[in-house]
């Protein structure tokens, strides 16, 4: 069961998402708050799914509540302003809706958020098999094999990443949230926006910035404090 959480300070926009979930199966409305505070207070004690959450809110805005969790769950974001759509992405949503919502756009999201997740449970790999685990990626025009205790780090420009590897670097036509969901979590890191690294690749780190090899990788100021609550507790 997908267990849904809507944060949205007008009352019909969390009463529709809210139909529309229930009319889905596997997906559950586990809560709905009217504004940002009582929705990070719930956040800190309850782990969700997926978050359907309004940008703009008094008192609290949905980006802020997303700058102020230190990890949350698969968002999308719902505005009657498009502009504003695009600093969420900088904060790693998926996707967001307009209003009013159409139920045609609202399960294109849906079917995003399913295939986001399919990718992840693929790719869950136990720590004994990680020596030997390892990808196929598009490169060129061919499937490129790529073992995973090979990458270093990957940065995402756009609409493509470059992984960087002890075997040499290449790129592949993909975007970096979607190689987020192929690599377990317990063995790499998003620092930033635009990378993701191989915690033991690490060979030195501030809060500022990561060394890896003789790369200088940024620590972004939104992923700063669960990147070194993770470094701390050992991955």
């Amino acid at each position: 069961m997908n267990r849904c959480l809507i944060i949205d300070d007008e009352l019909p926009a969390r009463q529709l998402i809210q139909t529309y979930l229930e009319a889905l199966p596997d997906f559950e409305v586990v809560k709905m708050f009217d504004n940002a505070l009582d929705g990070f207070v719930y956040l800190q004690n309850n782990t969700v799914d997926l978050l359907f959450l309004d940008i703009q809110m008094p008192r609290m805005t949905g980006l802020e509540l997303l700058k102020s969790l230190q990890k949350h769950p698969k968002v999308i974001l719902t505005t009657a302003f498009r502009e504003y759509a695009a600093e969420g992405f900088d904060l790693d949503v998926f996707d967001y809706l307009v209003k009013p919502i159409s139920q045609e756009r609202f399960l294109k999201a849906i079917s995003k958020y399913l295939y986001f997740r399919e990718l992840t449970q693929q790719n869950v790999l136990e720590v004994s098999t990680f020596e030997d685990a390892y990808i196929f990626l598009k490169v060129n025009k061919e499937q490129k094999k790529v073992y995973l205790n090979e990458i270093l780090y990957i940065e995402g420009l756009k609409d493509y990443i470059k992984v960087f590897t002890t075997q040499g670097k290449f790129v592949v036509y993909e975007r970096l949230r979607y190689m987020e969901a192929k690599l377990p979590e317990s063995k790499f890191v998003r620092l930033h926006k635009s990378y993701i690294v191989a915690i033991d690749k690490i060979s030195a780190f501030s809060s500022e910035l990561v060394k890896v090899q003789e790369y200088e990788i940024p620590v972004g100021r939104i992923y700063k404090q669960s990147f070194l609550n993770k470094i701390s507790a050992g991955g």
